[in-house]
């Protein structure tokens, strides 16, 4: 199983964001290198995003907000959203939703 997971849910919709690029970057120290890449699945999850063990660190996933709303044609106050957070287990497991508006987000640490 994958270290990282994620879902997005669109609140202003009610449902699963589908379609939207998920990047994981390692974010310790110099810029952020990539770890993997996604796009969420009908059910606005990232099951596999990068590798089944991370080192310990700080790590961010990127989430292409500004595409997803592009395609169904409304326009979004946040074209990106960033969520950075640590990795202080090797064997553990990181689950980051996001749940998102045009014109808000949130996030939380999931199981």
């Amino acid at each position: 199983m994958s270290a990282v997971t994620t879902h997005v849910l669109d609140c202003a919709l009610g449902e699963p964001a589908a379609g939207v690029p998920v990047r994981l970057e390692h974010a310790d120290g110099g810029p952020p290198s990539l770890v993997a890449e996604g796009i969420t699945d009908s059910d606005g999850r990232v099951r596999d995003l990068g590798p089944d063990e991370l080192l310990p660190g700080t790590y961010r996933i990127v989430f292409d907000t500004g595409a997803y709303f592009a395609r169904s044609g409304r326009r979004a106050f946040y074209p990106e959203v960033a969520v950075t957070f640590l990795v202080d287990r090797s064997d553990g497991h990181y689950h980051v939703p996001l749940t998102l508006s045009p014109f808000a987000y949130s996030t939380y640490r999931g199981s």
